[in-house]
């Protein structure tokens, strides 16, 4: 008799737990059924995506405060040169030759025009921060999705065809130029960054040059960012920009006005 009222008992509680279980999933399944009263799953909307303006690529620049430091935004980016960008590639060093020593020229030639990209064929702006010898110049533009995945591709390539390279300058010296692959943060559509150093006589006096060089892609539109000077590049002030430019430009596409404070991003 004993036996028999604890099998009873057990029966009893396991059934009472198995009646406890059943409810939850009963009300988790009503509550998410109750945003849907038809029963089924409705995907979100997705935003409408507003062309790239003039305007608008103004508006999706960067600003001071969304960098940390002591950055100062001037207005004579648009003029910057480097003429320890200047140089002709020795093509001789490569296994290919001159396929190779076109894709570095390439390269030497966009970092000293910041035209990296290429001539955008749609809206552009550009602004640029100093701080001390060093400088961030930060570009917005509206380019062709099958063309920026191109030169994706190419950025991509550069630390294999170009990792280490001579050119020489219009005096005659040398210069050694060596290209790595550098983190960016999981921002964008796709993306890519280098870090270049570029080493040799500047008159009579020694030089090396290290710039931080990164591009996003956000749709049709990118973000080409390249940092630093003779006493290195912050990798930091890099990412800072690339992170909450690709914010500010989503925003801009997506006909939001960017937020005045920067945002956090992985």
């Amino acid at each position: 008799m004993l036996a028999a009222a604890l099998a009873v008992a057990t029966l009893l509680a396991t059934a009472g737990c198995s009646d406890g279980d059943d409810s939850s999933s009963t009300a988790s399944t009503a509550s998410s059924t109750a945003t849907s009263p038809s029963g089924t799953r409705t995907a979100t909307a997705s935003p409408t995506i507003t062309p790239l303006t003039t305007a608008g690529a103004q508006t999706a620049l960067i600003t001071e405060g969304d960098l940390e430091d002591d950055w100062t935004q001037v207005k004579t980016a648009a003029s910057w040169r480097d003429r320890m960008l200047i140089g002709t590639v020795d093509a001789a060093q490569f296994l290919t030759g001159k396929t190779q020593a076109a894709d570095c020229q390439r390269l030497l030639d966009g970092l000293y025009d910041e035209d990296l990209l290429g001539a955008p064929p749609g809206p552009s702006a550009l602004t640029g921060f100093t701080e001390g010898d060093s400088r961030l110049l930060y570009q917005v533009a509206a380019y062709r999705s099958a063309t920026l995945d191109q030169s994706l591709d190419w950025l991509e390539s550069l630390p294999t065809a170009c990792d280490q390279f001579n050119a020489v300058a219009s005096d005659g010296t040398t210069r050694t130029v060596q290209v790595v692959e550098a983190s960016l943060p999981d921002v964008g559509d796709a993306r890519q960054g280098l870090t270049v150093t570029v080493s040799g006589p500047s008159g009579a006096t020694p030089v090396t040059l290290t710039l931080d060089v990164a591009v996003v892609r956000v749709g049709d539109d990118a973000i080409t960012v390249t940092n630093g000077g003779t006493d290195g590049a912050d990798h930091g002030s890099t990412k800072d920009a690339v992170g909450q430019g690709t914010t500010r430009l989503k925003d801009v596409r997506e006909g939001r006005s960017p937020a005045p404070e920067p945002s956090e991003f992985d």
